[in-house]
């Protein structure tokens, strides 16, 4: 922890000597000095930046770590009165053991009397049946899946977006409804109210399915798990994490919705379309805010979306008094940086700034459901790779924006 304080503080200096820096630009600074202080500034942002991603490395490492890093007591000599470490995950220490040894050695046939009792009780509890078939992943490993995918792109992790979470995977569909020109009218006393249906709601419905996707699979020797000092659990969760998140963030951003996920850039709505192909004016950000209805630019979910190279553009605007458009956040009070006073999500599987992108989104994020059918899931094969173990991870989910004037998106010419 003292490592990341350490960086965060760095932050907050570079952060304050950076505004100082910004403020020496005033009307009277001949246009070469004022170049040179955009240079000195770009260049401790950029050590800010690099910064604040190892910062950010830190605290998710030192989360996943958390979550795991008990001491492996079966790769230990017997030591009298030692206790395996509890867990608060409401996971034994017994049926971690168990998964992790049926994943070492290539499935239910190979593990000890044991470890497949452990597996089966697990399996009863849970479907109700010992039938053949898969087990639950820990709860431990699965959090490190899933904090790792957190890492990797925020689209699947995001407390931003509205998350359906379901057991089974049968389609289902979402009302919808968009009532905002319909007034009410003045009433007279002793008249009936009109009804000629002029004025019904008309309700739509969207389709949330569920989309698989599968990891390939990842090959380790069972003497590797026998063998490493390394934390196969740790370690195993990590890789899973880092392929499922590729996909997931990306579908999720940028899928066509046809026979496939729907991605949030995809069906946002129509905002406003840049002059250049190339490049983004600050009246055009300020445009794009403008063009989402006020109703839906309040409350805490919301934010603009862009990758990190139009970010890196994004931050050297400025509006008409000369200041920045970007903010620098406090850090000691969490603050997040802002653009225009919103926050702003980086998703690296936005489009760049190119003829016809949405490079930005902007709106209530709340407003893009995200349905995730059960947790990561987790397939062992030991034939097909003998003398090796196969290891695959399985996700399914979907991706449906419910209101597509609700986020915006400026579109380049």
């Amino acid at each position: 922890m003292s490592e990341i304080k350490n960086l965060r503080e760095k932050m907050a200096n570079i952060a304050t000597e950076a505004r100082k820096k910004l403020e020496e630009i005033t009307d009277d600074v001949v246009e070469e000095r004022a170049a040179e202080i955009e240079r000195e500034f770009d260049a401790m942002m950029a050590d800010h930046d690099k910064l604040a991603a190892r910062a950010d490395r830190e605290e998710r490492l030192e989360k996943a770590q958390a979550a795991i890093e008990a001491p492996d007591t079966s790769k230990l000599p017997e030591v009298e009165g030692r206790t395996a470490p509890a867990t608060d995950q409401g996971e034994t220490m017994e049926y971690r053991a168990a998964f992790m040894e049926y994943v070492s050695k290539g499935g239910e046939a190979y593990v000890s009397p044991e470890a497949r009792q452990a597996l089966i009780e697990k399996r009863v509890q849970v479907t109700g049946t010992n039938t053949s078939g898969g087990f639950t992943v820990p709860e431990t490993l699965s959090n490190v899946i899933i904090e790792t995918m957190k890492a990797h792109g925020e689209m699947y992790t995001s407390t931003m977006f509205t998350t359906i979470n379901t057991t089974s995977g049968e389609p289902f569909k979402i009302p919808t409804v968009d009532d905002t020109t319909v007034t009410a009218g003045a009433h007279t006393e002793g008249q009936a109210p009109t009804d000629d249906g002029g004025k019904d709601v008309t309700f739509g419905q969207k389709q949330i399915n569920a989309f698989g996707f599968n990891t390939e699979f990842i090959r380790f020797s069972h003497e590797m798990q026998q063998d490493s000092v390394l934390n196969m659990e740790s370690l195993l969760g990590r890789l899973l994490g880092i392929r499922l998140a590729r996909v997931a963030n990306s579908k999720l951003t940028t899928g066509s919705g046809s026979s496939d996920v729907e991605g949030i850039a995809t069906n946002a709505g129509a905002g406003v379309t840049a002059a250049s192909a190339t490049a983004i004016a600050a009246d055009e950000l300020i445009d794009l805010v403008h063009s989402v209805d006020p109703a839906y630019r309040q409350g805490a979910n919301v934010a603009m979306m862009m990758n990190d190279s139009t970010l890196s553009a994004v931050r050297k605007l400025k509006d008409s008094q000369n200041r920045y458009l970007w903010e620098i956040g406090g850090y000691a009070a969490d603050m997040p940086q802002t653009v225009l006073g919103y926050p702003v999500m980086v998703n690296q599987d936005m489009a760049s700034i190119a003829t016809g992108n949405k490079s930005v989104l902007f709106g209530d994020m709340s407003a893009f459901y995200v349905r995730k059918v059960g947790a990561p899931s987790i397939t062992v094969l030991r034939e097909r790779f003998a003398p090796d173990v196969g290891v695959l991870g399985y996700i399914r989910f979907d991706g449906c924006l419910s209101d597509t004037g609700a986020i915006k998106a400026l579109t380049q010419a």
